[in-house]
């Protein structure tokens, strides 16, 4: 079945947000690893990047390039395995309001996580 062939809203929906999900966590996952290529590998990265404000939370190299790509990538390995799971838990009535609402949630995670990866890359140069 492809996509234009979807018998109903939620299941077109539904595909096409799993495809995209699915391109953003693996760039997201691609420039995490470009970056801990150059990033020093340090305990606190936090202080390297803005050193008048990483005092305050110590955050290493690993957690702090690799925490939002996982997390992007459990969200769309948990979004295309419970896809009935889903379906019959929605909140909304517009099932489009719940797929947008989902989509600027996963945009700020990808956008933090690209942030976070140039971060370190500027750290490392």
């Amino acid at each position: 079945m492809t996509i234009d062939e979807a018998r109903d809203d939620f299941s077109r929906l539904h595909r096409t947000f799993t495809f995209h999900l699915g391109v953003a966590a693996s760039l997201a996952w691609a420039t995490a690893l470009y970056a801990a290529l150059y990033a020093p590998w340090v305990r606190n990265i936090r202080a390297l990047i803005d050193p008048a404000a990483g005092l305050d939370r110590v955050e290493s190299t690993v957690s702090y390039l690799f925490a939002m790509p996982a997390v992007l990538a459990f969200a769309w390995v948990s979004l295309y395995f419970g896809r009935e799971m889903l379906r019959r838990a929605q909140t909304l009535s517009n099932v489009a309001l719940e797929f947008a609402a989902a989509a600027v949630v996963a945009f700020g995670i990808f956008y933090l996580s690209i942030d976070r990866a140039l971060a370190a890359l500027h750290a490392g140069f």
